[in-house]
């Protein structure tokens, strides 16, 4: 089947505008520099799955109108806060989906930090006798890198990406992947994303090489001369990438993301 590709959020860990309304190089007159926290829907006719629950995840779904009945599965990248700390509106989707756990996937370092922090809503960590939990934790383990996994009817490659502090969690999806967050790729990912045609990726760090976290535009116009994607969205963008300003200075192929943006494959 088909999949559909929606950007839930395309912002950096600030967002745009930042706290305090910074909107830094940002034109507030263009509605694409609005950004919410990195997040991506998948779906097809009868799945969806969401990769990140960031501190937008509420206002993200009801932008999108995606209910509860709607989602089937979370997947994360890494633990975060801003692709996480959306996760207690995942309380609202399990009542109105009549108490159905909700699973969560992620690399086992994620998942760990996650059942944590957030204790109260996994079975183990739960004591409380009011308050349900209501997620089930999954991990993604080693040996299943760079190997199709499949929820529902959706089919995906896990891979692993260096984002300078930990290790995160890329997905590819068919002939589209998705790289938030990461400073660099080593070869098994590039093999992987080798040949996908659409590629979302991180380049928070834009001009600058020596960002401690992100990729650089550099370093993916390099990564994307191995992995040949036609189309390259840059996502993670802060308050110093002007949408129109970025999209005018971009090679051919190239283009920033935006909140809301669809895409589509067969």
């Amino acid at each position: 089947m088909s999949l559909k590709f929606t950007i839930l959020g395309c912002g950096n860990s600030s967002g745009v505008p930042a706290t305090g309304n910074d909107w830094g190089a940002c034109d507030p007159y263009e509605p694409r520099n609005r950004r919410s926290r990195c997040a991506l829907s998948v779906q097809n006719q009868t799945t969806t799955l969401i990769i990140d629950t960031g501190p937008d995840f509420r206002e993200q779904l009801n932008r999108e109108n995606i209910t509860a009945q709607d989602i089937s599965a979370i997947l994360y990248t890494h633990s975060h806060g801003d692709h996480v700390h959306g996760i207690d509106d995942l309380r609202a989707v399990y009542f109105q989906n009549g108490k159905k756990r909700i699973d969560i996937y992620g690399k086992k370092c994620a998942i760990s930090e996650i059942t944590q922090r957030f204790y109260y809503l996994f079975e183990e960590g739960n004591n409380d006798d009011f308050y349900d939990p209501l997620l089930n934790a999954n991990i993604i383990e080693d040996y299943a890198f760079g190997k199709e996994m499949k929820i529902a009817d959706i089919t995906f490659i896990p891979f692993e990406m260096d984002h300078g502090s930990c290790l995160t969690t890329g997905y590819r999806f068919g002939d589209l992947s998705y790289c938030v967050d990461m400073k660099r790729l080593d070869h098994k990912a590039l093999d992987i994303l080798q040949g996908s045609k659409i590629w979302i990726v991180d380049a928070a760090g834009f001009n600058n090489p020596n960002h401690d976290v992100h990729a650089d535009l550099e370093t993916v116009y390099k990564y994307n001369e191995q992995i040949k994607a036609e189309t390259v969205y840059i996502t993670s963008l802060s308050t110093q990438m002007d949408y129109k300003t970025l999209q005018a200075e971009l090679p051919e192929g190239f283009a920033p993301a935006h909140d809301g943006l669809v895409i589509h494959r067969p």
